[in-house]
């Protein structure tokens, strides 16, 4: 069997994370989206296909021709839409795990799907069938019928893009017409498939995780440190520091006195903690970050080479690359009236479904002296504020 991952596409709804690296690459809990997936399946398949284009380089820099000894190969998509477009030009001959990069799967549930005989999807019941391409099965869970987003309640089984198929899948994604969008759409090409051979949906039976929108590695991060079970301290912790449940802090990476870290944190390396800072509830720091004195820090997810500077407060945040928050910036992550946190994303205002969001800051962003922020608000890249403005 050989693998078929679909990294291909941008993902626009991540902008402006997605300015400088493509989506299948950002870090969820210290590891690309990509990586999680591969290292789920590695051990199963005789070879990993990556479909690429957008920021292709990027990926095929990180993994190069192999993941733990299995041969990785790149096929370049074409300009051709979407979907099945992405595996028109591969003439496989071998059984083949399909799966799209835009969730985090648990090892188990793919597991499980490789290790049975036959064809299989993955699937999961949605009480929103109208927003997912929803397949109607029999008794035995044999697929009739995957409707893309259906105005009328056939079923409740949602698509989450992970199939075992045979090789025929290559000749049926040849044959099949565009659609009336333009597409060589994956519902088209599965109920082609299903028609000739037995295909069934077998359900998920843990968590897996999506990332849609920017907040939700704020989600993703904390699936991860919450099942943390202990502690791992493998550098340095000046005295009077209190810690409290489960803590990682990597190598090279200082805590200095008088700081409170609580909650489940992940430190990772070459990063500093400095005197009274206050660190909790599920934050992330991954390599060369600083965080000054008398800092507080919530819920947050700082990259590489970030600065916080002392007495800044920054709650329910995303801060990039390279990012410097100079002395004093404070920004507010609650609505006054309590209502959910709207975001805009792709020129449309979206509701995040959260009460409390602060800020997401793009790479090499700079802000000055007692910069403000108004909640749910985006940095671009390369932006820098003036003393005591007010981001709006």
């Amino acid at each position: 069997m050989k693998a078929i991952i679909l990294a291909a596409w941008e993902g626009s709804r991540l902008r402006p994370l997605t300015n400088t690296i493509p989506k299948p690459m950002i870090k969820i809990f210290w590891k690309p989206i990509l990586e999680h997936n591969i290292e789920h399946i590695y051990k199963y398949v005789k070879e990993i296909i990556i479909v690429v284009k957008y920021k292709a380089e990027i990926i095929e820099s990180y993994f190069w021709n192999n993941f733990k000894w299995v041969p990785i190969k790149y096929h370049l998509q074409n300009d051709e839409k979407w979907t099945w477009a992405a595996i028109k030009w591969l003439k496989l001959d071998t059984e083949v795990l399909i799966l799209n990069w835009d969730s985090i799967f648990d090892k188990d549930d793919l597991k499980e799907i490789i290790k049975l005989k036959w064809y299989w999807v993955l699937v999961k019941k949605v009480q929103t069938p109208e927003k997912y391409g929803i397949f109607k099965v029999d008794n035995e869970n044999k697929i009739l019928e995957i409707v893309e987003k259906p105005e009328k309640f056939i079923w409740d089984l949602a698509n989450l893009w992970v199939y075992k198929l045979n090789s025929q899948i290559f000749q049926i994604v040849d044959d099949i017409k565009l659609s009336k969008r333009w597409e060589y759409e994956i519902t088209d090409a599965l109920n082609v498939f299903a028609n000739k051979y037995d295909l069934k949906a077998i359900e998920i039976k843990n968590e897996f995780i999506d990332v849609w929108y920017p907040w939700d590695i704020l989600n993703a991060n904390s699936i991860f440190l919450n099942k943390l079970k202990k502690s791992k301290i493998k550098w340095k912790v000046e005295k009077n520091v209190t810690i409290k449940w489960n803590v990682i802090i990597e190598e090279w990476a200082i805590i200095k006195s008088w700081t409170y870290i609580e909650w489940n944190v992940y430190i990772w390396k070459n990063s500093s903690i400095w005197p009274n800072a206050y660190i909790r509830w599920n934050s992330t720091f991954w390599e060369n970050c600083k965080i000054g004195n008398a800092v507080e820090i919530k819920n947050c997810s700082l990259w590489d080479n970030s600065h916080v500077s002392h007495l800044s407060y920054i709650w329910d945040s995303i801060i990039w690359n390279n990012v410097n928050i100079w002395w004093g910036f404070i920004s507010a992550n609650l609505r006054h009236d309590n209502k959910n946190i709207k975001v805009m994303v792709k020129w449309e205002l979206i509701d995040s479904k959260l009460r409390k969001l602060w800020i997401i800051i793009w790479d090499n962003v700079k802000t000055w002296i007692k910069s403000y922020s108004m909640p749910g608000r985006i940095i671009e890249n390369d932006t820098f504020t003036m003393p005591w403005e007010i981001i709006k």
